[in-house]
Parts: structure tokens; sequence; C-alpha cells
């Protein structure tokens, strides 16, 4: 493909030759083949099951009667679904999961660049080291913002520009605050940020799905392995930048309230400022990457909800094409099963109807299905505890633990600020084998899902106490690296755990009131940090660990295991 196309190129069939099959000839992906006629077929080597245009129908009518609803749109809808899914995986979705996984990165490298940028702000600024942790609300003000805003306008505008521009964002203004002339504008640059990194992972999540055959849609929960890899590439960067080019530690006790001139000048603490402006960069080329490298297909689902349906075929083919697949999909199958679009009613979306149908995911009559049945309604309310404990407990310590290693030694002495960035590297790089250890132990028997999760957040909590029992600055990286490393397999399991336990039709509300509420309570988190950091140091580390306790004994509780089992 060559580089540096147009990436708002709009495509048409003849763009994708060899790529079109008839019907009866076409492959069928095994999934939609049974077993049953798996055995009968005498031939290995001949598909079992033959697509005709009545029996697509009936699939496509069995769908819609699951889930409810059942207009041309949602017809389309399902046919292009199954054209996806008989495509299979390929080239495409492998390169767009790198691309996507870029958002998931994003949003832990700020997370933790703001962590690891805080110890810096408290000298040059003057702002005491319990204030300053209002940088971080001031960043969750920006990601509950950006979550909301680009959910629903990746609707409206298109998937490929809402995935664009989301990191393009996020890299101007990471490129911004290192120029920031005092804290309150550090902390206006990290809000705006926040913007452009909150709609990283709803963005990038729905666009991924909609490009992935059904089978495969467990892909969406490995995206989750890049999480940690941020973590890792900000305290690395961290310790080569910040030690070398900051005020020496013993000045960090300085600071403005009686109006004296502060003892850390800008310009002998500039350690922060390249920290943020390599992050910036770094964001920036992830976007160059995508907006230029790689060339982006809209989504089939938008561009048939605006009307579009012959470029919705257009990128399906363009899909088989890169994936040396073939597809039978043409607009001719499309009208004989959801009406041709100009007599069907209800083919193009209005643009309220769009943001109505994002709305309605949140709407009584989504949500009610998540409470029929006890079980059910137990594991609903169970998941939302869950990421709402660990959505606060989270943030309470690894948002503001180079503060806390910075105190290692005692109230009284100073951590040098080489070692503080040196031991929160050690720290990330203990943590990152814990996602990929997950990956295998949520299959073993009497094991699963639950067990892994529930061992792995019992075992975070009772380290995050432990961590505070010395202020031995060795002691106290052990701790937090083990923490970490349990802290990687719990999250892992739980972006698993929790789409997998909803039914199909009401994943998406599901899932989306679980993400709210782990922002929601990640925002309140500097608010008890600041207050319950001035009775006592290591308070918000005991709040932590007793949310992410509390997280367990409802992780205990849950009556739903996942492992072994078909998405309901």
């Amino acid at each position: 493909m060559p580089y540096f196309i147009n990436p708002f190129h709009k495509h048409d069939v003849s763009e994708f030759p060899g790529v079109l099959v008839p019907m009866g000839q076409a492959p069928r992906h095994a999934s939609v083949i049974s077993k049953q006629e798996s055995f009968e077929s005498d031939d290995p080597n001949r598909p079992a099951h033959k697509l005709t245009v009545e029996s697509l129908k009936a699939e496509v009518e069995a769908d819609l009667a699951a889930s409810g609803v059942d207009s041309a749109y949602d017809r389309k809808s399902k046919v292009i679904n199954k054209a996806i899914q008989d495509i299979g995986m390929g080239k495409y979705q492998w390169q767009l999961f790198c691309l996507c996984g870029f958002g998931w990165l994003a949003d832990n490298l700020w997370l933790q660049g703001i962590a690891l940028t805080l110890p810096q702000l408290t000298p040059e600024f003057g702002v005491d080291s319990n204030t300053v942790r209002y940088t971080t609300m001031s960043a969750f003000i920006g990601l509950c913002i950006g979550a909301s805003f680009w959910g629903t306008a990746s609707d409206v505008i298109g998937r490929r520009l809402a995935f664009n521009f989301t990191l393009f964002i996020a890299g101007v203004f990471g490129l911004s605050v290192g120029g920031a002339p005092n804290w309150i504008g550090v902390c206006g640059m990290y809000a705006a940020l926040g913007v452009g990194v909150g709609g990283n992972l709803p963005v990038d999540g729905a666009l991924f799905l909609e490009f992935l055959p059904f089978v495969s849609g467990n892909l969406l929960t490995l995206l989750s392995v890049w999480w940690p890899v941020g973590q890792l590439i900000a305290s690395l960067i961290a310790w080569g930048l910040i030690p070398n080019y900051s005020c020496d530690s013993s000045l960090e006790s300085c600071s403005n309230t009686s109006g004296e001139e502060l003892c850390c000048h800008s310009e002998d603490n500039w350690g922060w400022r390249y920290f943020n402006i390599t992050l910036g960069a770094l964001t920036f080329v992830m976007f160059i990457c995508r907006f230029f490298l790689f060339h982006l297909f809209e989504s089939p689902k938008f561009l048939l909800s605006r009307g579009k349906q012959s470029e919705a075929v257009a990128v399906v083919h363009g899909l088989a094409y890169h994936n040396k697949a073939k597809t039978w999909l043409t607009e001719d199958i499309l009208n004989q099963i959801g009406g041709d679009p100009d007599v069907a009613q209800g083919v193009k979306l209005s643009t309220m109807e769009i943001i109505q149908r994002a709305l309605s995911k949140f709407s009584a009559q989504r949500i009610g299905p998540l409470f029929h049945g006890w079980k059910l309604a137990v594991t609903t309310v169970l998941i939302w505890f869950m990421w709402a404990t660990i959505g606060m407990g989270y943030p309470l310590f690894n948002a503001f633990l180079p503060q806390y290693l910075a105190r290692s030694g005692g109230s009284n002495e100073t951590t040098s600020t080489y070692i503080v960035y040196r031991n929160y590297a050690i720290t990330s790089i203990v943590g990152v084998p814990g996602s990929i250890i997950a990956c295998f132990t949520v299959d073993i028997k009497y094991v699963g899902r639950k067990g892994t999760m529930a061992i792995a957040t019992l075992l975070s909590g009772i380290f995050l106490f432990l961590f505070t029992i010395s202020a031995d600055g060795d002691y106290q990286t052990g701790f937090a690296s083990v923490e970490a490393f349990f802290q990687n397999i719990m999250y892992g399991v739980l972006y698993a755990y929790t789409p997998e336990v909803f039914p199909a039709p009401n994943r998406g509300t599901g899932t989306g009131i679980a993400s709210f509420m782990n922002r929601v309570a990640g925002f309140c988190a500097p608010i008890v940090a600041v207050n319950a950091g001035q009775v006592d140091p290591a308070a918000p580390v005991y709040a932590a660990g007793g949310l992410y306790l509390a997280a367990f004994a409802a992780m205990c509780l849950l009556p739903i295991e996942t492992r072994g089992k078909q998405f309901l």
C-alpha cells in the first residue's frame, strides 16, 4: 500500500478486482457451520454449508430476534457482519490491532506521565506536594469529557475522523504542557490533553470491533496488553530525563507560601518539560502512523447509517482484498434482505436518530435486561461495584506512586530524584508480565476468570498495606513491584470477564456503564488523596488497599464463571 495516500479517499468496488465470488461458491466461516453438517460432509475440503439468499435471510432474522430490533438499517448491518465473518481474520485486522493498541498505550502513557510529573511541579511552582495532586483531577475532567464526547461523536462524524483526531489532540497538548508558564497552565493543558486521550478507548474499541469477525471478538480484550506497555515507556523515559535535568531534590522543601522567591527556577528544572515534550512527540508519531502510514477504511456500519451503501460494500471488498480473501457481498444482496434504499424506510439514519441510538444504550429498556434473573442481576451490580472501587483504588496509589517513593526513608528524608525514577521504572518492568500470565491462568480448571481475578485483587490489596509498613526505599520498591504484577493480572482479567458475562444485545450498555463508573471514581480519587493525605501521608494507600479488598469480596460473590463458555 502506498504511503501518504489520501486518508479520506472514498472507495468503489472497482478498486478491488478479483475478490467477489458467487454466493454458492463463497467459503463460509467455520463458526456458521454446525458440527452435524461438518460430520455429514463426505469431502472435508468441500464447504458443508452453501450460502443462499434464503439461508442468509434466516440467519439475519435469527440475530434480529435476539437483539429486539428490526429495521432496514439493522438488517443490512447484520448482512455486513456475516460478510466480515466469512472473510475472517487477516492482515488488515492485525494492523488495526496494533494501531488501536496505540490508544490503550497512550491512555496509560499519559496517566503515568502525569504521575511522574507531579514531584517536579512542587519545587518549581511552590504548590505543596498534597495540593499538587489536583493536577490529576484536571486530567480526569478531560478524560470524562473525552470519553463522553468522542464516543457519541464517532457515530455522527465517523469513526475514521475520531480515530485520528483523538491522538492528534493528545499530541498537540502533550507538546504544549512543556511550555506551561505556571501550575494552572499545566492543569489546563492536561485537561485539554485528556479530552483527546479519553476518546481513545471508546472510539478505538468500537472501530476495531466493527472490523472483527464475531468469533474473534475476544481480541478486543487482548488490546489491554498495550496498557502496561504505556506505563513502561513512560517510566523509562522519565528515568532518563527527569533526574538529569531537574532541581536538586534537597530544594523540594522550598515553597512560595510567604511570597519569597522560589529555590527552584524553571531554567534549572527542565526535566519534566523534556519528559512531557517527549511523550507528546511520541503521541504525535502514533498519530502520523495512523493518519499517513495506514489507510483506514471508514466503518461500513457508519457508511450504511449515512445512506452510503455502495461505499459500505466497497469497504468490505477492500477488507477482503487486503486479507487476500473472497467475499460474496453485493448491493443487490443487501437490497434483497434489507430492501431497496430508494423504496425502504429506515435505511439512512438522521443525525438525531444516530445520537438517540447511542444514548439508548443507557435507557431503561437497555438496562432492564441486565437484571433479568437473579444471577445476571447480582453479577451486574457486583461488576459495576468492582469497576467503581478499582477505578478509585488504582489512581489513589499509582497516580501518586512517585510521590510515595520520594518519601522513602522517612518524613525527614528525601530520596534522590534519580533513585525515585529508577525505582518507579523497576515497578513498571516487573508489572508487564502480569497481563501475559493472565492470558494463561484464566483457562486453568477450578481457577478460571473469577479465581484468577479474585486472587490477583486480594494480593494487590495485601501488598498495598504491606507497602506502608516500612519507609525503606528498597522495601517499598519491592512491594510496589509485586503489587504492579498482580494488579495487571487483575485488570487484564476484568477487561475480559466484563463483556463476556453480559448478554450480547445489552453488552454495550453493561460495559459502558462500568467504564463510566470507573472514570467518575477515578475523578474523585485526587479529592480523597488530598484530604486524606493531610491527615496521614499513607492514608491514600490504606484507602486504595481497602477498596481493592472490597472489590475482592465482590469477586468472590460473583455467581457466573465464563471459562469455557460461549458468549450469551
